[in-house]
């Protein structure tokens, strides 16, 4: 493997940075607002699933009683 200099290192970095691509502010807030979309989503469903479990639990514990 070839060494490189610290100077040709930080010049390397600088051109790859530069070819970076950021997103624009619009693009930033949408994807934030559907993290949280997404998050409020997959927390119903798993309360959901959790409701279900446990009622279907406390069934089959107390009909053998």
């Amino acid at each position: 493997m070839a060494t490189t200099n610290p100077i040709q290192f930080i010049q390397q970095v600088r051109s790859e940075v530069a070819k970076v691509v950021w997103p624009t502010r619009r693009e930033t807030m949408l994807t934030t607002v559907m993290v949280f979309i997404m998050a409020a989503l997959t927390a119903t469903f798993f309360s959901l699933v959790d409701l279900i479990i446990r009622s279907g639990l406390t069934f089959v514990l107390h009909a053998f009683q």
